[in-house]
């Protein structure tokens, strides 16, 4: 085995050893919950880089969703014309693309791929793939249905998914509710993924197949460490039962459609609002505390990076180094990691997608990275589920308030593990860069 992938398998165990050692009750951990989770894992992760079905399953997946996108942005193209295309594209009047424009190119696939999600709900078809899921981890884990609803239509959707367990939420046990909003930020919505895969796979052409099993992979990577973090200690309503998600169906597929629509355009506003107010106040801190840091540096006679993004690099540093980034690129890519606690996943993979084109970081690097960063674990975030859980069970504000940083921590480390894993099993031999 190659040393990298040795490294890679001593992070795993590194990350689960430090969510256990961060338990609030290191006694009561039940690990049954914690083996099957990470035999899920391994399972899926061998199925998808070694086993030659599930590379072939693997890129026939990457495919069918750059179909898709390819589908979306035929209405893109038809509203902004050459703005729309992406870099590299020729229209068909034999116009060229300017570029990569995010609000223009990338977000307003969200508004497709939410009606789409929005189409798979009205025919049923989402249920059952989310009941498949849900039944998987509830008779291998040994969890909660409701909990195992939650994390399995967080696959798919975002703070929506409090809605399949609107039933469910106001009984629903600490423990519970940190593993369903764990589950929430450590995986991305569908209508995300065609964002990430505008911004990468021109140079990175099977991006689509890794985010989705990035997303796929997460959700026990969730369960496993919320379970460590904050242990059951209670008895859970629905612990050992398969339940049927909640959902309103619409009178018509046309409602499915325009509905999901209209949620896409709110979900864009949000992101725009979100981001140019956090990129705004963040460079201004970021501003004040480089005016004190250069002043302490030339005192010191230091020559620290002060800007919020080169703390936060310090700060991921050795997480980074131990998931299997070599020494030579770990510098950046911990950055990259850090700045989506604070900046959102938007951010941080669009830098990624800056250094793929740059060719300063290897392959492997960049399939690691893209699992470490496949989730919503940022502060953003957090305020969204706390917010939109607290929504729909007011009565349960104050336990969903007082998990909202647990949470946070647990996807954050979810995300790494699953990170850690993709380091394990990718080799140079891998066609997982589609190349």
């Amino acid at each position: 085995m190659e040393f990298s992938r040795v490294i890679s398998v001593i992070g795993f165990i590194v990350i689960l050893l430090m969510a256990w050692i961060l338990s609030n009750n290191r006694k009561v951990v039940n690990w049954r919950v914690i083996i099957w989770g990470v035999v899920l894992e391994i399972l899926f992760a061998s199925f998808i880089f070694i086993l030659p079905i599930g590379t072939q399953f693997f890129m026939f997946v990457n495919d069918v969703v750059n179909g898709v996108l390819d589908s979306a942005t035929f209405g893109i193209r038809f509203l902004f014309g050459r703005l729309g295309l992406s870099p590299g594209s020729v229209s068909e009047t034999g116009e060229t693309s300017i570029g990569f424009i995010l609000a223009l190119q990338a977000f307003p696939t969200i508004i497709f791929f939410a009606s789409l999600v929005g189409v798979l709900y009205y025919l049923g078809i989402m249920q059952k793939i989310i009941r498949g899921f849900s039944f998987l981890f509830t008779k291998l884990m040994g969890i909660s249905g409701a909990e195992s609803l939650s994390a399995s239509s967080n696959i798919f959707v975002g703070v929506e998914s409090g809605l399949v367990i609107k039933p469910f939420l106001k009984s629903m046990t600490r423990s519970e509710i940190c593993t369903v909003l764990t589950a929430g930020m450590a995986t991305i919505a569908s209508s995300m993924l065609a964002v990430y895969i505008m911004m990468l796979k021109t140079d990175f052409p099977s991006i689509a197949g890794h985010l989705v099993s990035a997303s796929i992979m997460n959700a026990p990577a969730a369960i496993i460490i919320s379970k460590l973090l904050y242990p059951e200690t209670e008895t859970p309503e629905t612990m050992g039962k398969h339940v049927k998600p909640h959902y309103e169906k619409e009178d018509s597929l046309f409602e499915a459609v325009i509905n999901n629509a209209n949620s896409g355009v709110k979900i864009i506003v949000g992101i725009a609002a979100l981001l140019l107010a956090v990129l705004g106040l963040m460079t201004l801190v970021d501003k004040i505390i480089v005016l004190f840091g250069s002043q302490l540096n030339y005192l010191l006679s230091t020559n620290i990076d002060w800007t919020l993004k080169g703390l936060l690099g310090y700060l991921f540093y050795p997480v980074t180094l131990v998931i299997g980034i070599p020494f030579s690129e770990a510098v950046e890519i911990s950055k990259i990691i850090g700045e989506r606690l604070i900046l959102t996943e938007v951010v941080s993979f669009q830098d990624l997608a800056a250094l793929t084109q740059s060719g300063s970081i290897s392959p492997r690097s960049v399939v690691i990275t893209t699992y470490a960063l496949t989730g919503f674990a940022s502060v953003a975030s957090m305020a969204i589920f706390v917010g939109g859980f607290s929504a729909i069970a007011p009565e349960r504000l104050k336990d969903i308030s007082r998990l909202g940083f647990k949470a946070l921590l647990g996807a954050t480390m979810a995300t790494l593990l699953t990170a850690s894993l993709s380091g394990v099993f990718y080799t140079s031999s891998s066609i997982m860069m589609g190349q």
